[in-house]
């Protein structure tokens, strides 16, 4: 016989960010529990509103399964003495499987015998189970942030009010804090009250007489039908925003839409600055017409019904007001700043006390920056842009509406910037450089923007690897990967011919000009060049098999877009049917060639024809694929190759390389090493792997 089980744990409102992985915690738990009790179990619903997460798992064995298994021990050899007595390691097997010697029977395995023991054992009502293991379950669960409350040692999400715990029709006894599990829940906060579960199958109806929609799927689809709906009905565009739609759906049991407006006025104030005021402080949906410009309405969602929601929509209207007006103050107040005022400013604000100030990073900015820009051979009217688009990169985090809403850094910048008579080339990159600011996000437009952008994270990464501040595991505390795989999507984007090794040597000797380094610069630079390998590889990972991008970046990771057109050239030409023997020829060569000792070929030995058919080819071969890989034209040079495989297995098929001639033999392993070089600065082969 089965049942369905219930667990509802009732709290006091929970921030919305932490809602969904509470209670996926919380059922990931109790089932791990269930199969490794032996209790089968068939689907798993999970339920959340800001007061309550619940599990309710389907077909739940009454009882657990029957143990019925044979444990093996140790050999026989090992399980007896030399008088037959057993010994302390069989003793101790006994012990463990908690059965007696008349238990214990031997059987052969593979030649060898071993103790073995049968343990038999009826299963255990899964009530009873519940009834003692519950309580350390819910217990054991851990969150980004705990709270203590009474004279209760439990630290949890937040204080436990009540909670729901059935097994079909029966309470599981569970107490936790004070609180003891029943059949109670509660409704709304406001609209309901408290509600009898009977069973765990009418849980979700029963809570919606009392205005709880507690599946959050269906209250995720209510709150984007009403979104929908109202867009349609007005000939609105409103934007969903899918964090603040995940904040919104944890605020609310009961979703209900309203809008209000506020003054046109308003719309002078720069749109971003609108936009992320009601996002950020209200959970309000901004609202645009069919060109994306801004509406002077908002859209949210009430916790509760439409009973009053004129009246409502008036309170948030005001609310909104007061937001905006502070908005307008602090934008029109910024308008009298100027540059070099504020990039005096800069130098109050500490970027890191063992780094400097802001305005130290904006010098070593503008250093490294002009560094990328002659690497690359920027002409000198471009260079002038950059240099000044890099002195006032960061001059806008000393406004007041950066300092009000610091997601606005740069987006501010270049408006106050365009503003003050600044190139658009200048403006964007103070907006731009900070690009991309998250996975998926695009990369700086410009030229000037780039290398702006590699620049500022070029210098965080290097001052901090510089002091030590090398990011382990999951502590990354100043976004070095992130910052790290923007430069590499950069420089795929605008394919950037800045070798690596260069970039970290030049942002290193910047630091150096301001600061002693604590470690040695190779040993920067080493850190630095495996911390942009997983980088690289990461990436590559996306976009190619794992073992396409280690050939690829086997040669090593320096010229980055080089890397990227390598691997996927390899990942082209390993589909044709004569990848295979190629690759296995070319893996032959460089396993033979490893064994050359480093002396000079000489041709004039050679016996066989093939061997000085093979060296022109050779020569002929390696001058093509030079040109090619100068011209970026990686499919090509992996092309010209692959003709070395026709005279790579006459080679073989006529020539044995490890004669007993040892003059000979050096030099056709000399031969093997040339063939070999070009082969494998293109890539590894040997890592590619065949199914």
């Amino acid at each position: 016989m089965t049942k369905q089980l219930l667990l509802e744990i009732g709290m006091e409102e929970v921030p919305a960010r932490f809602i969904r992985g509470a209670v996926e915690q919380l059922g990931q738990k109790l089932t791990k529990w269930l199969t490794d009790s032996r209790i089968s179990y068939t689907a798993v619903q999970l339920y959340a509103t800001p007061r309550r997460m619940a599990v309710i798992i389907s077909d739940v064995n009454e009882q657990q399964t029957d143990l019925d298994e044979e444990v093996k021990g140790p050999s026989l050899r090992i399980a007896k003495d030399d008088q037959g007595q057993w010994t302390k390691a069989a003793l101790g097997f006994m012990k463990g499987q908690g059965v007696t010697e008349q238990d214990v029977y031997e059987k052969e395995l593979a030649e060898v015998t071993y103790i073995y023991a049968r343990k038999s054992s009826k299963g255990a009502q899964a009530l009873q189970l519940l009834t003692q293991h519950l309580q350390e379950l819910v217990q054991s669960m851990v969150f980004p942030k705990n709270m203590r409350w009474g004279s209760y040692d439990l630290k949890f999400i937040r204080p436990i009010r009540w909670m729901v715990a059935l097994f079909g029709s029966d309470i599981i006894t569970l107490e936790i804090a004070g609180v003891l599990a029943g059949r109670i829940s509660k409704g709304h906060r406001f609209l309901g009250t408290d509600v009898e579960i009977s069973s765990p199958e009418v849980y979700v109806e029963a809570l919606r007489e009392q205005n709880v929609i507690v599946d959050f799927n269906e209250r995720q689809q209510m709150i984007v039908q009403q979104i929908e709906g109202l867009a349609a009905e007005k000939g609105w565009s409103i934007a969903i925003k899918d964090d603040l739609l995940e904040e919104v759906l944890f605020l609310v049991e009961y979703p209900t839409i309203l809008y209000g407006n506020y003054a046109p006025e308003f719309l002078t104030i720069p749109q971003e600055v609108l936009i992320t005021s009601m996002r950020e402080h209200q959970r309000y949906f901004p609202v645009l017409d069919k060109h994306d410009q801004l509406l002077p309405f908002f859209v949210t969602i009430r916790n509760g019904n439409a009973t009053a929601l004129e009246q409502v929509a008036k309170g948030n209207e005001k609310v909104l007001r007061a937001r905006l007006s502070d908005a307008k103050f602090f934008y029109e107040e910024d308008q009298k700043m100027q540059i070099p005022h504020a990039l005096k400013r800069l130098e109050t604000i500490v970027f890191h006390e063992e780094l400097g100030t802001i305005g130290d990073k904006v010098r070593r900015i503008e250093a490294l920056a002009i560094r990328i820009a002659q690497m690359i051979q920027i002409d000198q009217e471009l260079l002038s842009t950059i240099q000044r688009a890099a002195q006032i990169c960061k001059f806008d985090l000393v406004s007041q509406m950066v300092y009000e809403f610091p997601e606005l850094q740069g987006v501010m910048g270049e408006d106050y910037a365009r503003k003050l008579g600044e190139s658009e080339l200048v403006a964007s990159a103070v907006n731009e450089h900070y690009q991309p600011r998250f996975a998926g996000d695009q990369v700086p437009a410009s030229i000037v923007s780039a290398i702006i952008s590699i620049a500022d994270k070029m210098d965080s990464i290097t001052g901090c690897f510089s002091i030590g501040i090398v990011p382990t595991g999951s502590q990354d505390p100043y976004a070095l990967r992130r910052q790290a795989t923007g430069i590499v999507q950069i420089m795929i984007e605008h394919n950037m011919p800045v070798a690596l090794s260069e970039l970290f040597r030049n942002a290193l000797e910047v630091i150096e000009s301001q600061i002693p380094l604590k470690r040695s610069m190779e040993e920067i630079k080493a850190d630095m060049s495996d911390f942009f390998t997983l980088r690289m590889k990461n990436i590559l990972s996306d976009k190619v098999r794992y073992d396409i991008a280690d050939a690829a970046m086997g040669p090593g990771i320096d010229q980055v877009p080089v890397v990227i057109r390598k691997a996927h050239a390899l990942a082209s030409f390993l589909h044709s049917p004569e990848a295979k023997s190629i690759v296995d020829a070319f893996n032959r060569v460089n396993n033979l060639a490893s064994k050359w000792s480093g002396e000079s070929m000489n041709t004039e030995i050679f016996v066989e024809p093939v061997e000085n058919d093979l060296f022109k080819q050779s020569q002929s071969v390696h001058i093509l694929y030079m040109e090619r890989m100068l011209q970026g034209q990686e499919a090509e040079a992996l092309q010209i190759l692959t003709e070395l495989k026709d005279q790579i297995n006459p080679y073989f098929d006529a020539v044995m390389v490890m004669t007993d001639d040892l003059e000979l033999r050096q030099a056709r392993l000399a031969l093997l090493a040339t063939v070999a070089k070009p082969v494998f600065s293109f890539a590894d082969f040997s890592k590619i792997v065949w199914s």
